[in-house]
C-alpha cells in the first residue's frame, strides 16, 4: 500500500460523492482503491504503470 493522501478525481462528481475510485500517488506507487471502502482491499501499481493507465484513458 502506498504512503500517499488518497484523493478522488475531480471528474467523480465533487462533494462528498462515495460513488468514485480514489488514488494514492507516491514517487514510486499509486495506490487505487474504491471510495465506498476506504478500509477494504487496495491495488497498488508502479508509477509507470499508472502513468501509462492515465495516458491512455485521456485520449479515449
Amino acid at each position: 500500500m502506498t504512503r500517499g493522501r488518497w484523493r478522488k478525481s475531480t471528474f467523480s462528481g465533487g462533494g462528498d460523492s462515495t460513488d468514485c475510485v480514489e488514488v494514492s500517488l507516491t514517487l514510486d506507487r499509486a495506490g487505487i482503491r474504491d471510495s465506498k471502502n476506504a478500509t477494504g482491499p487496495t491495488v497498488t501499481v508502479t508509477a509507470q504503470t499508472w502513468s501509462v493507465f492515465v495516458t491512455h484513458i485521456s485520449q479515449t
